[in-house]
């Protein structure tokens, strides 16, 4: 059974640099590129908003040009159809022969004769009167006239008038005596006052729209500014990350989304900045440590190869040197190609159910002889218990812990002394290798378990044998912590979950 490890993605540390950490620099705003036109979003966005703004001001005006329209053409009408209703039910109270005397004398003390035209027809439509001029035996075919005599009726009327060809309003109310109209009384005003305010109106709502036009533009214009300005510089400063220029940072001026994305930014090139920097130091710190056994191999291979050495106890050292030497390239070359396919998401498993313990003590029985030629003490504390059996990938686990052991005597060999201890740990197997050396510095802590993270440590490596320890023990849902042991040293906690459905 093979699994998928996961990939990790986390925060990167904060590299110890042979050039130093280079201070961040704040980005200034790139020249405009004269190829490229600018200002388009601009254009488009403040013609968009005065469109929209033209477009609603219109309407506005349209609408209340023609709610005042229809308020004065009513009113006037009311006011027409009530004054003819009311001259005609006066003339009733007089007879059918006085009444046109009475009629006479009405429109010419008729108040509003300046604006508003009495005239008295017969029954007939022909006209006897008018308080305008003396236009008496023509006849008035306005509809109004016709609707008053048929249907004994008020009716007002705009429009044309047939005769004059004046735009006008009217009212017509009939004189009805013993059930025949005898007469009528028209009322008509013309719809140039009307025409005219409402000319008036127009200018003022228009003046007034323009005025919000201009104000909206203003308006707008400094939003825009407001967004586009810090989008022209993310703009730029992605462009000169683009362009290479890492590590630059933007000054954060608002608190808003705008604010935010300055931030993102900023923490991006940050990131390139140090992964670029990682990446450098990486490849010199494997190109220097990919050197030094090589120089040795080399160099006792040529000396044994041209006979310089003929003691056989100095061949057999040589031949050490080159035989542990190769060891070393071979687990470096091991660790790349471990880091190349958790990179490329072909970090695979074949998990079994193991026992654990065995596994631990092949680890424990390979380094012992090792050490021991070193003068380095390694106590292993057997565990008294039976532990259960777990699923697991046995060379991985076997792989973490020869790397933790390896640690153990690169970083902490100086304390004479390597501890391994296993135990169940409730639903967990803990298993625990401490060293006596000088520990880790506390700051660099949580970042020891990154990739190619080294710190202040001068032991040689790649700076990727946690990160693999820790991608391995993860991918068995277990967890490895790094920390100072009390005392001294430092201690290396591994605790896998217990059951073969662990995986």
């Amino acid at each position: 059974m093979e699994q998928e490890s996961r990939r990790k993605r986390g925060k990167r540390p904060p590299m110890a640099s042979k050039r130093g950490d280079r201070p961040a620099e704040e980005v200034q705003p790139a020249p405009p590129d004269k190829k490229k036109p600018r200002g388009r979003l601009r254009r488009r966005w403040l013609l968009n908003t005065l469109a929209v703004t033209l477009v609603v001001v219109s309407i506005a005006v349209s609408a209340f040009s023609l709610a005042m329209y229809s308020y004065y053409s009513s009113t006037i009408m009311a006011t027409l159809e009530s004054k003819a209703q009311t001259a005609a039910g006066m003339f009733r109270n007089y007879t059918e022969t006085t009444y046109l005397s009475t009629a006479r004398q009405f429109v010419n003390q008729f108040e509003e004769k300046t604006t508003i035209e009495v005239q008295i027809l017969n029954a007939n439509g022909r006209v006897l009167m008018s308080s305008m001029m003396d236009i008496s035996g023509a006849s008035a075919h306005s509809p109004d006239v016709a609707y008053a005599i048929g249907e004994k009726r008020v009716r007002p009327f705009v429009g044309t008038d047939p005769d004059t060809g004046d735009y006008v309003i009217s009212a017509s109310a009939p004189v009805v005596y013993n059930g025949t109209v005898v007469g009528v009384v028209r009322l008509v005003t013309s719809m140039r006052l009307v025409q005219e305010q409402m000319l008036r109106i127009v200018l003022v709502t228009s003046a007034i729209g323009l005025a919000i036009l201009v104000v909206m533009g203003m308006i707008a214009s400094y939003f825009i500014r407001s967004v586009l300005d810090p989008v022209i510089r993310v703009t730029e400063t992605a462009k000169r990350i683009a362009a290479g220029s890492y590590g630059v940072t933007m000054e954060k001026r608002s608190d808003d989304e705008m604010g935010e994305l300055v931030e993102s930014i900023n923490d991006m090139s940050m990131k390139i900045d140090q992964a670029e920097r990682t990446q450098s130091e990486f490849i010199s710190s494997v190109s220097h440590e990919l050197r030094t056994p090589l120089t040795a191999i080399n160099g006792w291979a040529e000396t044994l190869y041209n006979g310089e050495v003929r003691d056989a106890t100095d061949v057999k050292k040589g031949m050490g040197i080159i035989v542990s030497e190769a060891q070393r390239l071979t687990r470096m070359v091991e660790e790349l190609l471990e880091f190349s396919r958790m990179e490329t998401g072909r970090f695979n498993l074949s998990v079994e159910p193991i026992d654990i313990l065995a596994e631990l003590e092949d680890a424990v029985y390979t380094y012992r002889e090792f050490f021991r030629r070193k003068g380095l003490e390694l106590i292993y504390t057997e565990c008294e218990e039976e532990l259960p059996i777990i699923s697991g990938d046995p060379e991985r686990l076997r792989q973490v812990f020869c790397n933790l052991l390896d640690n153990a005597d690169k970083h902490g060999g100086s304390g004479g002394r390597v501890e391994v201890s296993v135990g169940r740990d409730g639903d967990e197997v803990a298993i625990r290798i401490r060293d006596h050396g000088p520990g880790v510095p506390e700051e660099e802590l949580p970042f020891i378990k990154y990739k190619f993270y080294k710190g202040s440590s001068k032991a040689r490596g790649s700076g990727i044998g946690l990160a693999v320890c820790d991608e391995i023990v993860n991918s068995h849902n277990g967890t490895l912590e790094i920390m100072n042991a009390p005392g001294g040293g430092c201690a290396a906690t591994i605790r896998l979950p217990i059951g073969v459905e662990s995986v």
